[in-house]
């Protein structure tokens, strides 16, 4: 066995929420997420990704002068999740059946068709279906 061989990882998406309980019912709830650790922080896995939500809060030990907050405003994007989905009209219907807010419905664009929603505290989420495969999830597998 090689060295890299035996080096693994994963990649977690950590938020920074106001209220665990709310965002972790909405991640559950609404986009069908399973919560694999309840908790502060509280571990879900959604489709192939893993989150992690935690709470704010000031500097650690390990990064003093760095404090975790959730968005400050909700119109300036540095961060989002990016669902890709194989039909978004449907996951639209449900998703939005079960609460989720949409900005807009989804719009058609030259390589996909997307729409946005948001979480509890803002993140926005992008939930698209590419269109220049034969298959939606091509590109990811």
């Amino acid at each position: 066995m090689t060295q890299d061989a035996e080096l693994k990882f994963v990649v977690t998406n950590t938020l920074i929420v106001e209220n665990i309980e709310r965002s972790v019912a909405f991640y559950r709830d609404v986009l069908g997420a399973t919560v694999l650790r309840e908790g502060q922080p509280t571990f879900l896995q959604l489709g192939n990704i893993w989150l992690t939500i935690n709470g704010g809060g000031g500097g650690t030990d390990d990064k003093p002068d760095v404090a975790a907050a959730p968005p400050l405003d909700p119109n300036v994007l540095s961060h989002f999740i990016n669902l890709r989905v194989t039909d978004i009209r449907r996951y639209y219907e449900l998703w939005s059946s079960r609460g989720a807010k949409f900005i807009t419905e989804p719009k058609v664009h030259a390589t996909e068709m997307r729409c946005y929603m948001r979480d509890p505290d803002g993140y926005l989420i992008e939930v698209g279906q590419t269109t220049m495969t034969t298959g939606p999830l091509d590109l990811y597998q």
